[in-house]
């Protein structure tokens, strides 16, 4: 019981923002702020690279673009 509300509670408070070279706090799709049509999917611990050349901050899609 215990397991499932932590998971709750990390689903939530995750952030949904990570910048380039810092781990991922969730797994799940992630964009570039810079060009949030393209979609990459991230595991949570993964270090996020640069995008295009240069360091960037990442945003956690929830779902995607189409289906908005």
């Amino acid at each position: 019981m215990k397991r499932i509300a932590l998971l709750r509670e990390r689903a939530s408070a995750s952030g949904s923002v990570g910048r380039t070279g810092s781990h991922c706090p969730s797994s799940g799709l992630w964009s570039p702020e810079s060009e949030p049509q393209a979609l990459h999917t991230f595991f949570e611990g993964h270090v996020f690279p640069a995008h295009n050349g240069s360091a960037t901050v990442w945003r956690r899609q929830f779902s995607s673009p189409e289906t908005q």
